[in-house]
């Protein structure tokens, strides 16, 4: 999964679910990687944490190689919910990286173990509490807004997290690269010289949104075959 998406990124694949009209699931805005320029992409590992690490032990041992750890914290801010034990035995179980809705510690050892790691920031006490466990807590992960499933797969790297179901990536990933494409050639006219306002023929926009106040610049570049916006 991770070589499909070595010449994607989260925002190509954000944007391809929209032209596919898939849902768009991203994990709420700050979470990033604790080593910058890290990526990650899997199938899901659900997890929900209570305090304890015995339900990350137990997921690892339900994981097949290439997983992606989606570890539902509630977005909790006053603790860790992973430090260097449980990534190394994430690496040991073949899991390909942690996506974290809450916060990491020991960010040095997690730097030198290498796995890729995300979540909103680093936090130096672990958990106090002991929550009781739910029915669901190796079946989904809570992840903002969104339940993360097996069924899932997850894309990280520098902007963020973006879930998806695996029955749309056969569409959404070759959409995603066809719009990398379109908007790689438009980037290469600019530094040519050619606007972005000439690409899209953003006269001729003007000119017929001023006869139809309802036709839109996303009508617009559907019909000349523009990428950006969507």
């Amino acid at each position: 999964m991770l070589s499909s998406f070595t010449e994607l990124s989260t925002p190509l694949v954000a944007d391809a679910c929209l032209r596919c009209g898939v849902p768009l699931r991203t994990a709420p805005a700050g979470i990033a990687p604790v080593v910058p320029g890290q990526r990650v992409a899997g199938r899901a590992l659900p997890v929900r944490h209570y305090g304890s690490v015995d339900v990350f032990l137990e997921a690892f041992a339900q994981a097949e190689a290439g997983d992606v750890l989606v570890i539902d914290n509630g977005g909790r801010t006053d603790e860790a919910c992973i430090g260097d034990l449980t990534v190394l035995e994430a690496e040991a179980a073949g899991v390909a990286g942690l996506v974290v809705w809450g916060l990491h510690r020991d960010t040095p050892e997690l730097v030198e173990i290498g796995r890729p790691v995300f979540s909103y920031g680093a936090c130096p006490p672990g958990p106090v509490r002991l929550d009781e466990r739910e029915p669901e807590a190796l079946a989904t992960a809570r992840f903002g807004e969104h339940l993360v499933g097996r069924d899932d797969l997850v894309f990280g790297d520098d902007d963020g997290v973006v879930f998806l179901a695996v029955e749309h990536a056969e569409e959404v990933l070759a959409t995603a690269l066809r719009i990398r494409r379109t908007e790689r050639e438009q980037a290469r006219k600019i530094r040519a010289g050619q606007t972005l306002r000439h690409q899209t023929a953003f006269d001729d926009y003007l000119a017929r949104r001023g006869t139809d106040p309802t036709y839109t610049f996303r009508q617009h570049l559907r019909r000349i075959g523009g990428a950006i916006e969507e």
